[in-house]
């Protein structure tokens, strides 16, 4: 069955199946749709509802998490700087780890999109960051802050990795977030495989407005 997402240029509004998106509440409210509104994919939908709320409207940016290793390989590393980029130019807050590898690479698309990417650090002192990372949070707990990215994001999305990103793979799946993986992450149960930077942030539009939607993949 067909999505039913709507965007109304007129009062800059989303509007699907159980009413009109709520950007600071991140919920659906009971509400018609404005004449005006016309037919919008999830993804432009949810770009529309973070770049372009209307005036007065204020939006609430839960964090997506991208987690990799820091030892990644060339592929890696460009799928991480698009995938950054991307959630940047959508809208979507980036939450990392700080530091080098895929979690850099991330950093360097998001904030050269015009996002402000978040370093969750393991380490005591905020200057540990890559240079790409516009709020650093040192937080002195070393490995252990693979839980608090974890527990923090609305999604965590994989690029490649090891025992670390698995770690953090696994956390995620615990507390019931959605986990998406791209370029040979471990695979998980429950995880699921995505083979394009594109459909990864169709799926964390879909995750996000999914009470709005008659059927979600």
């Amino acid at each position: 069955m067909a999505d039913t997402l709507l965007w109304s240029m007129a009062d800059r509004t989303l509007h699907g199946d159980a009413g009109r998106f709520d950007p600071w509440a991140l919920a659906w409210q009971p509400a018609p749709a404005p004449a005006d509104a016309a037919p919008v994919s999830a993804l432009d939908g949810l770009r529309h509802v973070l770049r372009g709320a209307s005036s007065g409207v204020g939006v609430r940016r839960v964090p997506v998490g991208v987690i990799g290793p820091r030892e990644a390989t060339d592929a890696q590393l460009d799928l991480a700087e698009r995938l950054g980029a991307g959630l940047g130019e959508t809208g979507l807050q980036l939450l990392c780890g700080g530091r080098g590898g895929v979690m850099e690479a991330a950093c360097k698309g998001n904030l050269q999109a015009g996002g402000s990417p978040i370093g969750l650090l393991p380490d005591t002192e905020w200057t540990a960051a890559n240079p790409y990372v516009a709020i650093p949070i040192a937080t002195g707990i070393g490995q252990a802050r693979n839980a608090l990215i974890a527990r923090a994001c609305l999604v965590l999305v994989a690029v490649g990795g090891g025992y670390g990103t698995l770690s953090e793979m696994a956390f995620g799946l615990h507390f019931d977030r959605l986990v998406l993986t791209l370029d040979r992450a471990p695979a998980v149960d429950g995880a699921i495989a995505c083979a394009s930077v594109g459909e990864v942030l169709e799926r964390i539009a879909r995750h996000l407005l999914r009470d709005g939607l008659r059927s979600v993949s």
